[in-house]
């Protein structure tokens, strides 16, 4: 799916730019998850296991273009001066039982925390999972990630779930993984 250009003035008087990643945004996009995964423990990966190079470039740009012609995906990233700083998406099932479901995936680099990015990021998911008929948005998030838990409840989103023991960190701690759910 594609998401139409919007043109955003961010809380910082910065203009950021959302729409559908393009073919040509496929280093900034790799650029954009290497960094966002260096900055916090909570995403699935470190940046370390991020390669960067030509034939890495070249995957991301078939993920790009896999997204935009996804019937079943929705991805907005957020760009600044042509440069990525966050990403979502959102996932809708395409199985008939499963149909009432979609779920969401969210990364913002450390540096536009609190502009406003996640809130208009969520305010179009919710918008788009509405119009296509979703009854149930779900997401994760792993232990301690009070900040985005924050995000997530102001948008209505509550824990149903909370699974043990899914992430060993580098540190050796073991952090849980809690399921969320918002009823539109």
């Amino acid at each position: 799916m594609i998401y139409k250009e919007q043109n955003v003035l961010l809380k910082n008087g910065i203009h950021a730019t959302f729409r559908t990643p393009e073919l040509d945004d496929a280093e900034t996009m790799l650029d954009y998850v290497i960094k966002a995964c260096g900055e916090t423990d909570f995403l699935l990966r470190y940046a370390d296991e991020w390669d960067k190079t030509p034939k890495s470039i070249e995957s991301e740009r078939r993920w790009i273009n896999e997204l935009r012609n996804s019937r079943h995906t929705l991805s907005i990233a957020c760009f600044v001066d042509g440069v990525a700083v966050g990403h979502c998406q959102l996932n809708f099932e395409s199985n008939e039982k499963a149909r009432h479901r979609a779920s969401i995936q969210i990364a913002i680099h450390k540096a536009y925390w609190g502009l406003g990015i996640g809130s208009y990021m969520f305010r179009e998911m919710i918008r788009s999972a509405r119009s296509s008929g979703v009854k149930i948005l779900e997401l994760e998030f792993i232990e301690g990630n009070d900040r985005a838990r924050l995000l997530y409840e102001k948008f209505g989103f509550t824990v149903v779930a909370v699974k043990p023991n899914m992430f060993r960190l580098r540190d050796g701690s073991i952090k849980k993984e809690y399921y969320m759910q918002k009823y539109l």
